[in-house]
């Protein structure tokens, strides 16, 4: 996917409605991810990303700075990000415990 005619996206419009569901891409354009749900508000948040599994089964929740992601839209509306973590290193992070959910 060529990124260069998307829209870049400033953190003020990022809601969590707009981000849920979003396709996450890493280097060399690979699919690594979605976001599942948003924690915070404006620079602090964090982006809770689910690598892996199978049509959202079985994947990992693990929780990035919003900063780490540069989010966008394309030609059609939807919108996605990217980021330089790799879905190995995504892989690789500890997984994310929601504290509300407990």
């Amino acid at each position: 996917m060529d990124h260069a005619n998307h829209i870049h996206l400033t953190r003020a419009e990022l809601t969590p409605d707009m981000l849920n569901g979003a396709t996450i891409y890493g280097p060399g354009d690979q699919k690594i991810g979605s976001v599942s749900h948003i924690h915070g508000l404006g620079s602090s948040s964090e982006v809770v990303i689910d690598v892996g599994g199978f049509l959202g089964i079985g994947a990992k929740p693990v929780a990035v700075p919003v900063g780490d992601l540069d989010f966008m839209r394309d030609e059609d509306g939807d919108i996605h990000a990217v980021t330089s973590w790799t879905k190995e290193q995504l892989k690789a992070m500890p997984e994310h415990r929601d504290p509300m959910a407990s």
